[in-house]
């Protein structure tokens, strides 16, 4: 029993009794559905970083009608907001 000497942590190797072993991966690690086909998912830090990976994930898809499917969403949610906020559309009109 020393004065200075720090009590270590007990370690454990618990493996599962029914664990087949590392075939298909670890059973405790945690990703999602699409991780696996997706870029913008990786470890780029910032978000400056991970949205341009985002937009050049989104520049390299070869299926243009689900970007063009994105970018109808997102306009008609932009005009609903500014809707919501009684935002006068009339100044991108033009007065002769």
């Amino acid at each position: 029993m020393g004065v200075f000497k720090t009590r270590k942590n007990k370690k454990f190797s618990y493996t599962p009794r029914y664990y087949k072993g590392d075939k298909d991966g670890s059973p405790f690690r945690m990703e999602g559905r699409f991780d696996q086909f997706r870029r913008a998912t990786g470890d780029s830090k910032g978000i400056k970083n991970k949205i341009n990976s985002a937009l050049d994930d989104m520049k390299s898809n070869p299926d243009r009608r689900a970007n063009r499917t994105v970018l109808i969403i997102v306009i008609l949610l932009i005009l609903l907001f500014l809707f919501i906020i009684d935002f006068d559309l009339s100044i991108f009109t033009f007065k002769i």
